[in-house]
């Protein structure tokens, strides 16, 4: 945890947002794998956590605005649980090192529920992404699970973004952090991998270096030589002499501070030729990404811009043609990258966007229905204090090469014959964090290797 008075902070800027009513926070359950003891590594819900820093199961909270009542509920351990896991601290310390004072069993908190829709008192909640959850609204609240969405507050939701979207001191330090041990990660990657190994053994490599530091995952490995596909979680091919090998991997620090990088480097000791003109191009395109960056520019410029750039690269290479302006506005580079540029990170590596991508990402306004921009996360204005990545990357997908040629799709701007020379090329992207200042934009971290002359000086490393 943060220092009390961090979490005290937080609550009163909440409350004086919403101003009446109560707001209601469900905390996250333990999640059994297969059976009631044997559960998934718990993970607390980020906005618990974001305003009451208690990172334990089993618990809920409620800020009574009107009355100026803040409570935490749970159930302490009976002896039986002491026995399994060792004391723990009470309901009412862990209260107490959040800025709360009044704590009560779980069981009181229906009474409270009651008592409040009794009274017509509006209780804000926001919208949950897991079941236990859903059930508690109905157990509790009445509220159908088809419903609860009509029935979660769009102003809470809208509150708690323009906090959590804003980045202090505090946590852009617990970010980098996050960030400097995802480097750690990458850079084990790129020494390990060897052909003749499974991606599994290099995704165990990397998984180890955020555990020795008794941290974790901040969201499952990719670590593949099929980087085409965009989330490839498998980890069971051998890597072989010619294949690229993708890592999407980031730490999330004990605070629960999530970093996000990408890296994709040659399993050979070197880039192919061709390698090298693919792997350039997704280089020109990250850096034009990074170019347009400034003070409130939309992030949907920015991708933009990194669309422009890898439309340029395929014309170069002949694999694309005509107007580069028209070729993106009519979505034809999204054979190639059917992706965003990026996202907003903090507490989530997909930051907030439990809350809704359309409100996270933009502020509102209505999502293009386009291939390829669609996928893009982020297209809001950048204010000092946002987090977000920046991976523009570059794919060759069969099927999507397939049905796009049977449909002679863009014929005005894509290069067929060419375009199928590189159907078993894969996939290349390269991924770093940023910050948005008052000035301007900052990486967040230590330098990641990225160019052709670093990754090759690191695959022949007498140890890679």
């Amino acid at each position: 945890m943060f220092q009390t008075e961090v979490y005290i902070q937080r609550r009163k800027i909440l409350l004086e947002k919403i101003g009446s009513g109560l707001i209601l926070f469900w905390g996250n359950d333990e999640s059994p794998k297969n059976f009631t003891d044997n559960n998934y590594h718990f993970r607390q819900h980020s906005s618990f956590l974001y305003y009451f820093g208690i990172d334990s199961p089993s618990l809920a909270a409620v800020i009574d605005i009107d009355n100026h009542r803040q409570i935490i509920f749970g159930d302490d351990l009976t002896i039986d649980d002491i026995v399994w896991r060792g004391p723990q601290p009470t309901i009412a310390e862990l209260a107490a090192e959040s800025g709360i004072e009044e704590t009560y069993p779980i069981v009181k908190l229906y009474t409270i529920l009651k008592e409040a829709q009794a009274s017509r008192k509006t209780i804000h909640f926001l919208p949950p992404y897991r079941h236990e959850n859903k059930i508690k609204l109905l157990r509790f609240l009445n509220i159908r699970p088809d419903q609860i969405n009509l029935n979660a507050s769009s102003e809470l939701v809208k509150a708690v973004i323009s906090q959590r979207e804003i980045k202090s001191p505090l946590e852009i330090a617990e970010i980098e952090k996050a960030v400097d041990l995802s480097v750690d990660m990458h850079l084990a990657a790129i020494l390990t991998a060897r052909p003749g190994m499974t991606e599994a053994q290099v995704a165990a490599r990397v998984h180890e270096i955020a555990l020795e530091q008794d941290c974790d995952i901040a969201f499952p490995i990719i670590a593949t030589v099929n980087g085409q596909i965009l989330h490839n979680h498998s980890h069971k091919n051998i890597l072989k002499e010619g294949d690229l090998f993708l890592l999407d991997a980031g730490a999330e620090t004990q605070q629960h501070y999530a970093g996000d990088l990408s890296s994709t480097f040659p399993v050979s000791k070197t880039f192919t030729s061709i390698q090298k003109e693919i792997y350039g191009a997704t280089l020109k395109a990250h850096q034009a990404a990074i170019d347009c960056l400034a003070p409130n520019v939309r992030f949907s410029d920015v991708h933009l811009a990194a669309c422009r750039s890898i439309v340029v690269s395929m014309k170069e290479l002949g694999l694309m043609k005509g107007d580069t302006d028209e070729a993106v506005a009519e979505g034809a580079h999204a054979l190639f990258f059917p992706c965003g540029t990026g996202h907003m990170m903090g507490l989530d590596v997909h930051d907030m966007e439990d809350l809704g991508e359309v409100w996270v990402g933009y502020n509102g306004d209505p999502k293009s229905t386009q291939f390829g921009l669609k996928s893009l996360r982020l297209a809001k204005e950048l204010l000092p204090g946002h987090v977000f990545t920046i991976e523009p990357g570059i794919y060759f997908i069969p099927e999507l090469i397939d049905l796009w040629k049977s449909e002679n799709k863009f014929g005005t701007f894509l290069n067929w014959n060419e375009i199928e020379k590189f159907r078993h090329f894969g996939g290349i992207r390269n991924e770093e964090d940023f910050l948005a200042t008052e000035n301007g934009f900052r990486k967040l971290g230590k330098d990641k290797p990225k160019t052709i002359q670093e990754i090759e000086v690191l695959r022949n490393q007498p140890d890679s």
